[in-house]
């Protein structure tokens, strides 16, 4: 088989000697015969961007609202384990409260739809500085600054600040919501699909600032996508899944390039087909 024309990966494997961060333990969340995901089990290390991949209906976007804490699963556990923190989190064993000031204050989130991540009402500067305040910030000036930093971060005008959401593009949006994300510095970020239905021009510059981000940032990310190239260019390990169950996991560059399940084998093969 040929070897995927795929831009090469500017993110070097982490070594996952580092801690491990979120212990995936045989998730299952079905919504009737092959709807959902099914005995799901990974590790996510510290500075760690893990990768799954899938076609539309594989049970990827289930998985992921599990480990986000947005969705209860059927059986298995999502343990979370604090940098430098003995303790451990099993996110299904606390309360709602918690798991929302989890996500909230230690996690982050970005949705395929920023409209689904923003508060379309109010404007580019309060959508970035509601997450400061979240954790208790409430200098006006302070807020406003940090507003402004990070639009420029990710390569929107500051001088934009009082704009509201609606007044943007679809990838100024998204840009909006990645930094109304990373504001806080997270963690732990799930990202869906932060790249759909975005044009390819606008998709490249996206991903070209994310993978900056992350660089600089030391994330570790959860990152759900269909798209392969995406993939190559932000994960570390991927995880294949099909039909709810994975089929295939490792190195990206490894999966990528030498694909062992036929499923996998097919999936890279249409990346090639004209």
């Amino acid at each position: 088989m040929s070897r995927p024309e795929l831009p090469g990966p500017e993110i070097r494997c982490p070594d996952l000697a580092r801690p491990v961060l979120l212990d995936v333990q045989d998730i299952t969340r079905l919504y009737g015969p092959g709807k959902g995901c099914e005995a799901i089990d990974f590790r996510l290390h510290a500075g760690e961007v893990l990768g799954i991949v899938g076609e539309s209906g594989s049970g990827k976007s289930t998985l992921l609202r599990v480990l986000a804490g947005l969705e209860a699963p059927d059986a298995g556990r999502v343990v979370y384990r604090r940098p430098g923190d003995a303790d451990e989190t099993d996110l299904y064993a606390i309360g709602e409260a918690r798991r929302r000031a989890l996500l909230r204050l230690e996690w982050g989130l970005v949705h395929q739809n920023p409209r689904d991540g923003l508060r379309m009402g109010v404007s580019a500067g309060a959508n970035v500085g509601e997450r400061l305040m979240a954790l208790g910030q409430r200098h006006y000036g302070q807020l406003r600054a940090a507003g402004q930093e990070w639009m420029a971060q990710v390569e929107l005008e500051p001088a934009r600040i009082d704009d509201v959401p609606r007044t943007f593009s679809g990838g100024m949006q998204q840009r909006l919501q990645i930094a109304r994300t990373l504001v806080t510095r997270p963690r732990l970020v799930f990202m869906d699909e932060p790249t759909g239905g975005l044009d390819v021009s606008v998709q490249a510059r996206l991903l070209d600032m994310l993978r900056t981000l992350v660089r600089q940032l030391g994330l570790s990310v959860v990152l759900v996508t269909h798209d392969l190239a995406v993939a190559r260019l932000l994960a570390h390990r991927l995880l294949v899944m099909r039909r709810g169950r994975v089929v295939e996991a490792g190195l990206t560059d490894q999966i990528l390039d030498d694909p062992q399940h036929a499923y996998t084998q097919l999936l890279v093969s249409s990346v090639l087909t004209p």
